[in-house]
């Protein structure tokens, strides 16, 4: 464990403590007074039953029923006695979760309003690494200067519960351009991975600026998708995917006819997915499907949504009997589709672009390998190798198609040794 790290843990801890103690103090200053459960008096109650037992024994002159009576009252006296000090407990426990979310408020009030505590969002951190010219004092700005995520905000989603404070960095370096050129500009970088964060965080600078404009907001969500690619975060993954998902939804709304715009918001509903349990993974899995093919009808030589749609069709032939039985409780009808299917949209990427991609050709093989059509396959594992991996995904991929060589392999060695030993027979 780095240095650095067990300084963060030591904090984490002190700043625990404190925080423990602080409650207790508080707790203790502004509780009513109560008469707390007696716990001795609770544990001792099998103690007093059995001395009460041995008086009883002690005492022979004494009539059966009498005995017996008394014996009644006493333990009516420590059940109200039990039942009293329970009422006691359950007020006491209201109380604690009235006041602890009162908490922090308590702490700034006792520290006089000393402390302030900001969650910096990850789009911040990324554009405080390029904002070399960026002055300390510059990046305490009031709550009240935090953007909102419908204006590509950082604060409160629908599954966040965590606002965050975004300061707005002063950087001398921003170059102020034009709507046509900062497009063409963030579009040439975003063309390699290295790119991406830079294109990300020149669509950042000018958001203010652009904000209104469809060309930039479609863009805008697309480059959050390309964040929650690049992050391996899982937190920071959720919080992309659910800015960007927003963004769609702006765009969508704005540009009913803008391919791009249903084409990004459906893949920020795959990002979304991720996170969802198996009823929200079936609704955003429909989302997807309707607005790819919204765009496809949209903007039908792009070979990326034909790749969408192959991935989608080949995932769905392969649900099992009870995703397809959820599916169907939940919104009335079976998604389907076959590995044919996927195998026309891979084979359709192929034809508008050649050579499109490492992943298009591993699902080529693979579908191949599914109709038992080995030659093909064996054709496009061999093209996927031939390709350079630059992402995690195309590392991934190329793994996976040796899998599949070396799988291919076996099944005809296989083969052989069987044609050869009826060969062998027939003598």
């Amino acid at each position: 464990m780095h240095h650095s790290t067990n300084k963060e843990l030591i904090l984490a801890i002190m700043v625990g403590t404190a925080g423990i103690s602080l409650l207790v103090l508080w707790y203790q200053k502004v509780r009513k007074p109560r008469t707390a459960m007696n716990l001795r008096t609770f544990f001792s109650l099998g103690n007093t039953f059995d001395s009460t037992t041995l008086q009883d024994k002690t005492h022979n002159g004494q009539g059966t029923a009498a005995i017996f009576q008394r014996r009644q009252l006493q333990i009516l006296d420590k059940l109200n006695e039990l039942l009293a000090n329970m009422e006691e407990l359950k007020e006491e426990i209201r109380f604690l979760k009235e006041t602890i979310p009162k908490l922090e408020e308590y702490i700034q009030d006792e520290l006089g309003g000393k402390i302030t505590v900001h969650r910096i969002s990850p789009q911040h951190r990324a554009r405080k690494r390029r904002a070399t010219a960026v002055q300390n004092s510059a990046t305490s700005n009031s709550s009240e200067e935090a953007e909102s995520e419908g204006g590509y905000i950082t604060a409160n989603t629908d599954t966040e519960e965590q606002s965050f404070s975004v300061p707005k960095p002063f950087n001398t370096e921003i170059e102020d351009l034009k709507l046509d050129i900062l497009l063409q500009k963030a579009d040439h970088l975003r063309m390699t991975q290295s790119g991406k964060m830079e294109s990300f965080e020149l669509l950042c600078e000018h958001k203010e600026k652009f904000k209104d404009e469809i060309e930039f907001v479609w863009r805008f969500a697309r480059a959050y998708g390309d964040m929650f690619e690049l992050s391996t975060n899982t937190w920071e993954k959720k919080h992309y995917a659910n800015i960007g998902k927003t963004l769609g939804e702006k765009a969508i709304t704005r540009a009913p006819l803008n391919g791009h715009c249903h084409m990004w918001y459906a893949v920020l509903c795959g990002c979304v997915s991720q996170f969802e349990g198996l009823q929200n993974k079936i609704n955003y899995g429909h989302h997807f499907k309707e607005h790819l093919d919204i765009a496809i009808q949209l903007l039908p030589e792009e070979p990326f949504l034909y790749y969408l749609n192959g991935r989608y069709c080949y995932t769905v032939s392969k649900l099992s009997w009870i995703e397809k039985k959820m599916a169907t409780t939940l919104f009335g009808k079976i998604p389907s589709s076959t590995v044919q299917e996927a195998l026309r949209n891979f084979l359709k990427v192929e034809e508008i672009h050649p050579g499109y991609s490492l992943l298009n050709y591993m699902y080529l093989a693979k579908c191949y390998v599914d109709l038992e059509e080995n030659q093909n396959a064996w054709k496009f594992c061999n093209l996927a190798l031939s390709l350079p991996t630059v992402t995690k995904e195309d590392k991934e991929a190329q793994t996976e198609v040796k899998a599949i060589i070396k799988s291919l392999k076996r099944s005809w060695e296989a083969e052989s040794h069987l044609g050869a030993s009826i060969s062998f027979a027939s003598y």
